[in-house]
């Protein structure tokens, strides 16, 4: 009890002083003359442990080492992810095969066809003058040089066929591609860049898109074929805008599309280019060799100077029955090419028989110019003959090449509309042997253009291959379609 005392009397008095403490007015101090009470300097203490907890790293035990038995636990259990999703039953692409050379007839699967599925425009598939043109390159250069242009692959046969589609085009220079839907999606990335803005159709194939996206430039999309949504677009995108006047702005269409059929009104697009400032990238892969009193494209057909189009790309593999690209302009435009374009530096360049064939087929067509009147004699009259198609509607332009039919009453699913028009065309070619293609599209493409059947005339169709065509499509078209008509 004696020895109690004393630890009791020490703590009242602890006790004590604290009370008095936290009674006692709180103390002031001086600081450059200023009166700081004590209780700032409490809560800058606290202020400062708060900072100091929240700095600390966080305490992470040490990590126990797994054991080789649960390692291989581990990976008994693992299961990667798949590298692509799985194909559902009937997704598979059974492909018909073609046996000869894809002129207006063919033979696909042993069995001769009217071939409706080949961009062939002027017929010039097996036309003996290209085939001698090809042999005489093969005999003297072989199939190629296996180098890109810059390197070791520049063949004087490249540079005259360059000449010669700018000298046909009226344009200063021209520079060659080596794959045809490679041109577009190099040249875009050339010129276009990070923070520039594009102006481009929502129907673009997907050759375009990839150009788009490959750029990483700003795209905005106007409604299909639309002038008023594109001047709405351009209003909206420079007014007020003093950012806008100070980096690149393009507008990106294609002459004839791909995916509808449809023709770009280029007078239009050239008003609007001008007035708001703008340059064109026009894609004339399904015009060039078509349209135009001499099939000089689109800048022909609606009489518009050349030079107003700032560039112009085209694949050679429709009116010109070869392969590869172009792109054609000024000489900047050009020679910028061959530094900075992806497809034309990185690329072995085109076989020269490839060259050779398209420079005989520009002398072909300006030596032929009547081929052009038959190829619109043919369209003409299949759009006459298929006018009144059960359950199917043109909505391609009548000068368009490819003559495109989509279905008047949807089903309501884009999926469930091409199962049935590949049923249309599985029909046709199975019943009636007439080749024809719907317009599926790969899970990249971007285009929400309604699907349909795509039909490409050719100069070297006759009336009896049009008149097998029509006669079978509205026949089994009345069959698949009697539910949707």
């Amino acid at each position: 009890m004696d020895m109690a005392l004393p630890v009791v009397n020490a703590t009242a008095a602890v006790l004590a002083r604290v009370s008095a403490a936290f009674n006692a007015p709180l103390a002031r101090a001086v600081v450059f003359g200023v009166h700081i009470d004590g209780h700032l300097v409490v809560e800058g203490l606290l202020i400062a442990v708060i900072v100091f907890q929240l700095s600390r790293k966080s305490y992470k035990p040490p990590k126990k080492p797994l054991s080789e038995k649960e390692i291989d636990e581990l990976c008994d259990e693992w299961e990667p992810e798949p590298l692509c999703p799985p194909i559902k039953e009937g997704a598979r692409i059974d492909t018909p095969m073609l046996e000869s050379a894809a002129g207006p007839h063919t033979i696909v699967d042993g069995k001769e066809v009217v071939n409706f599925a080949s961009a062939n425009y002027l017929g010039l598939i097996g036309n003996e003058k290209i085939i001698d043109s090809c042999v005489g390159s093969l005999e003297k250069y072989g199939v190629g040089s296996c180098g890109p242009r810059g390197f070791y692959g520049t063949i004087d046969v490249h540079l005259d066929c360059e000449a010669k589609i700018a000298k046909f085009l009226g344009t200063p220079d021209s520079i060659l591609y080596s794959y045809g839907i490679s041109t577009i999606f190099s040249v875009i990335p050339a010129f276009c860049k990070k923070g520039d803005i594009i102006v481009a159709d929502e129907g673009v194939h997907w050759a375009v898109q990839n150009g788009l996206h490959l750029s990483r430039s700003t795209v905005v999309y106007f409604k299909h074929n639309d002038m008023a949504s594109l001047a709405m677009t351009l209003e909206k995108l420079t007014r007020g805008n003093k950012r806008a006047e100070k980096i690149r702005r393009y507008i990106v269409v294609e002459s004839i599309y791909q995916n509808s059929g449809q023709i770009a009104p280029l007078d239009e697009i050239v008003r609007l280019k001008e007035k708001y400032r703008f340059r064109v990238i026009l894609e004339e892969s399904h015009s060039f060799g078509v349209l135009g009193k001499s099939g000089r494209g689109l800048a022909e057909h609606y009489e518009v100077p050349i030079e107003k189009i700032d560039i112009i790309t085209a694949g050679m593999g429709n009116a010109l029955a070869t392969d590869g690209g172009f792109c054609t302009g000024s000489v900047r435009v050009v020679d910028h090419q061959r530094l900075s374009s992806a497809g034309y530096v990185f690329s072995a360049s085109l076989p020269p028989y490839l060259a050779s064939a398209a420079v005989s087929a520009v002398n072909y067509l300006e030596e032929n110019p009547s081929v052009l009147a038959n190829l619109r004699s043919n369209i003409a009259l299949l759009h006459q003959e298929l006018s009144d198609a059960p359950g199917l509607e043109i909505s391609s332009h009548v000068l368009s090449p490819i003559v495109f039919l989509k279905l008047k009453k949807s089903t309501g699913s884009p999926t469930a509309d091409l199962d049935v028009l590949e049923t249309i065309a599985e029909r046709v070619l199975k019943e009636d042997s007439v080749f024809i293609v719907t317009s599926k599209r790969s899970n990249l493409d971007r285009c929400k253009l309604p699907i349909g059947i795509r039909l490409f005339v050719s100069a070297g169709h006759t009336e009896s291959d049009i008149s097998t065509l029509s006669s079978s499509l509205k026949r089994v078209s009345a069959s698949v379609l009697s539910d949707y008509i």
